[in-house]
C-alpha cells in the first residue's frame, strides 16, 4: 500500500531532474555527502558492471548452474534432516521450579528439611531474588504428599542479571548441580512451561499405561526400567516419575456382621473417620470484608497414630455411643499413595527434559526410540502437554509450507498470466531455505515454531527479490531483446534496489538476532531465520535468478516480438501475438 500511494507522492516532492535548479537543502547536501556519494557510485557503477560480465559467463554454463543448484537442493533437504526439530523454545520467565521427592512414605518433617536446605540454596546463587517453599505438595498436579515438596525461585529483574551465567537456563543447571548433594532425595530444577495452561513444569511429560491390566507393581517396574534405560540416553536430561506403590498405609477392615448385629450403620462409621481425620465441610461465614470456610476435624494431636483411629466412637440405632475398636480391625500395609488415570487406564507419569545442547523433537525421538524397546507387553505410553500438541502441529507445519509456496505461485501465475515466469521466481525458494536452517544449525538451535514462521517470511522476500529481475527482464524482452540479454540487462540494472532492499531488511532483524530480555528466545529464534535466510537467497538469487529465467523462457519458445509502446513507454505485444507464454 505504501509502496503504491505514499512512495510515488514522496518521490515527486523530493526527487529532482539532473537539470533542475538545485535548493538549499540539495546543495548543503551536496557540499557534506556528495564527494562521498560520487566515489560510491563510482565504485557501486564498477562493481555492477563486472557482475553483469559475471551474470553473462554463469548464463555460458547454464548446464553446470542447474547441476549446481540440484546439489543445492538436496543440500536443503539434508540440512533439515540435521536440524533438530523443535516446537515453543524454554524461555526465561524471572522463576524457576524446584522440586523434591524423597523416598516412599517418607514423613513431613524429612521432607520439611530438604526444602529448607533447597531454599538456603537457591538465595546463594548469583540472579535468585527469593525462594517460596512448599513442603508436602507434588509437582505430579500440586496433589498434597508427605514425601514431595516445591520450591519456586524466583529470580532478579533482568535489568539485574546481565550475561548468559545469569539466564535463566544457566541458573537452573547452577542450582542442578548444587542440589545434588543434597542426600536422600531426588532434586531437580525444571523452567516453568512455555505455554501456560499446558504442564507443570517444562521440558515434556508422557504417561505409560497400563493397557493390560498388569497391575501396579508391574507398571512401576516397567516405569521404573524405562527411567533407567532412558538416563543412558545422551539426548536426554534427568527423569523422574511420582508414581510409588511402596508408601506405608493403614487398611482399616470393618466387621459388617457385628456392626449390623449393634445397631450400627456401615454408612455412619465411615463419615465418622472422615470428619475426625479426613475433615468436613460445614459452611461458610462472612468476617472482616472476606469469606471463611468452617471444616470440623479432629485436632492434630489426636490423629497421628494408628491407634487413634480405635479411639473414635460412633452413635448406634438406640443413641448409644460405640467405639471403633469393637467394629474395625486396624493393620499395616503398603500400597500406591495415589493412582492417576489417563484415558481410562492406570498410568504412571514421567516428566523430564532434553540435555543441554539436544533439542525437544531430539529428545521426543529418543523417548519413543527406549520406550519401543523396553516397555513389555501390556504396557505403552502417550504424550501430553505440550509434547502432544507438538506433535499435533508437527503433522499441519507440514503442508502449510507448500500451501504458501503454491499460493505465491498462483497469485504470480495470475499476475504474468504465464506458468514458466512464476517457476523463475519461486525456484529460488530452497535456498532461502538451506540459508536458514544453516544459519540456525551453526548457533545450535532448533526447528521450532517461531524458525517456521521465519521461514514462511522469506518465501515473500526471497520471491520479491527474484520478482525484481524477471519483471525488468520481460519488460526488456518486449522491447525486443534476447531472452539472454534481458537477463543480463536486468541483473545489471536491478542489482541496486534488490542490494538495497535486502541489506536494509538484514539490517533491521539483527535487533532480533541479538535481543535479550523477555522473549529473547522467540526473537531470537526469529531473527536467526530471517537473517541468514535473507542473507543466503539474495547472493544465491542474483546468480541463479537469471540462470532460471532464461532456461525458462528458452523452454517456452524464447522471444516475445512487439509492435509498439504504450502511453507509459512499456513494450506493447502486437494484436494476437501473447504478452506471456501459457
Amino acid at each position: 500500500f505504501n509502496s503504491l500511494t505514499l512512495s510515488p507522492a514522496l518521490s515527486a516532492i523530493l526527487l529532482k531532474g539532473h537539470g533542475d535548479k538545485e535548493d538549499w537543502l540539495t546543495r548543503v547536501m551536496n557540499r557534506v555527502l556528495g564527494g562521498f556519494f560520487r566515489r560510491f557510485n563510482k565504485v557501486f557503477h564498477r562493481g555492477a558492471e563486472h557482475y553483469g560480465r559475471g551474470v553473462r559467463g554463469v548464463l555460458s554454463r547454464k548446464t553446470v548452474m542447474l547441476g549446481v543448484y540440484l546439489v543445492l537442493v538436496g543440500a536443503t533437504v539434508l540440512v533439515s534432516k540435521v536440524v533438530p526439530g523443535g516446537f515453543v523454545p524454554a524461555q526465561d520467565k524471572e522463576y524457576l521450579i524446584a522440586f523434591a521427592q524423597l523416598p516412599n512414605g517418607a514423613s513431613l518433617d524429612r521432607t520439611e528439611k530438604v526444602i529448607r536446605d533447597m531454599g538456603s540454596i537457591a538465595l546463594k546463587q548469583p540472579g535468585v531474588e527469593s525462594a517460596v517453599a512448599f513442603p508436602g505438595l507434588s509437582v505430579n498436579g500440586f496433589t498434597n504428599s508427605s514425601s514431595a515438596g516445591i520450591v519456586f525461585v524466583t529470580l532478579k529483574p533482568f535489568a539485574q542479571r546481565h550475561g548468559k551465567a545469569l539466564s535463566a537456563g544457566a541458573i537452573a543447571g547452577a542450582l542442578n548441580q548444587k542440589y545434588g548433594a543434597i542426600k536422600d532425595s531426588f532434586v531437580a530444577v525444571f523452567p516453568p512451561p512455555p505455554v501456560l495452561g499446558l504442564g507443570t513444569l517444562g521440558g515434556f511429560k508422557m504417561q505409560v499405561e497400563d493397557r493390560g491390566a498388569v497391575g501396579y507393581a508391574r507398571l512401576a517396574d516397567a516405569t521404573n526400567d524405562f527411567i533407567k534405560r532412558a538416563q543412558q540416553a545422551p539426548e536426554l536430561g534427568p527423569l523422574f516419575t511420582s508414581y510409588q506403590i511402596n508408601v506405608p498405609q493403614l487398611n482399616v477392615d470393618l466387621d459388617r456382621v457385628k456392626a449390623k448385629q449393634l445397631g450400627v450403620s456401615v454408612t455412619d462409621v465411615f463419615n465418622t473417620m472422615q470428619v475426625y481425620l479426613g475433615s468436613l465441610y460445614v459452611n461458610d461465614f462472612n468476617r472482616f470484608g472476606r469469606v471463611y470456610q468452617v471444616r470440623v476435624q479432629a485436632d492434630a494431636p489426636f490423629r497421628q497414630r494408628a491407634d487413634d483411629i480405635l479411639q473414635l466412637k460412633t452413635r448406634n440405632a438406640a443413641g448409644e455411643m460405640v467405639p471403633l475398636s469393637s467394629l474395625v480391625t486396624v493393620t499395616p500395609t503398603f500400597g500406591p499413595e495415589m493412582v492417576v488415570r489417563y484415558n481410562g487406564y492406570t498410568a504412571a507419569d514421567i516428566n523430564g527434559g532434553p540435555a543441554p545442547g539436544f533439542s525437544s523433537g531430539q529428545a521426543q525421538a529418543a523417548i519413543e526410540r527406549i520406550a519401543h524397546e523396553t516397555l513389555p507387553r501390556g504396557v505403552r505410553f502417550e504424550w501430553t502437554d505440550l509434547t502432544y500438541q507438538q506433535i499435533l502441529a508437527g503433522d499441519s507445519a507440514m503442508w502449510v509450507f507448500p500451501i504458501s509456496v503454491l499460493l505465491v505461485f498462483l497469485v504470480l501465475a495470475a499476475l504474468y498470466e504465464s506458468l514458466t515466469l512464476p517457476l523463475a521466481v519461486i525456484l529460488i525458494v530452497p535456498m532461502s531455505i538451506l540459508s536458514a536452517l544453516t544459519g540456525v544449525w551453526l548457533t545450535q538451535g532448533d526447528n521450532n515454531i517461531f524458525t517456521q514462521i521465519g521461514l514462511m517470511v522469506l518465501v515473500g522476500l526471497s520471491a520479491k527479490n527474484a520478482i525484481l529481475i524477471v519483471e525488468f527482464a520481460r519488460e526488456l524482452e518486449h522491447d525486443g531483446r534476447t531472452p539472454l540479454e534481458a537477463a543480463i540487462e536486468a541483473s545489471r540494472l536491478r542489482l541496486r534496489p534488490i542490494l538495497m532492499t535486502s541489506i536494509a531488511f538484514i539490517m533491521g532483524v539483527v535487533p532480533l538476532v541479538t535481543s535479550t530480555g523477555a522473549g529473547a528466545e522467540m526473537r531470537h529464534a526469529m531473527g536467526v531465520a530471517v537473517f541468514f535466510g535473507m542473507l543466503g537467497v539474495t547472493l544465491f538469487g542474483l546468480m541463479l535468478t537469471p540462470v532460471f529465467y532464461v532456461v525458462l523462457r528458452t523452454l517456452a519458445g524464447g522471444k516475445i516480438h512487439v509492435a509498439g509502446k504504450d502511453s507509459a513507454g512499456y513494450g506493447v505485444p502486437a494484436q494476437g501475438v501473447p504478452a506471456s507464454d501459457a
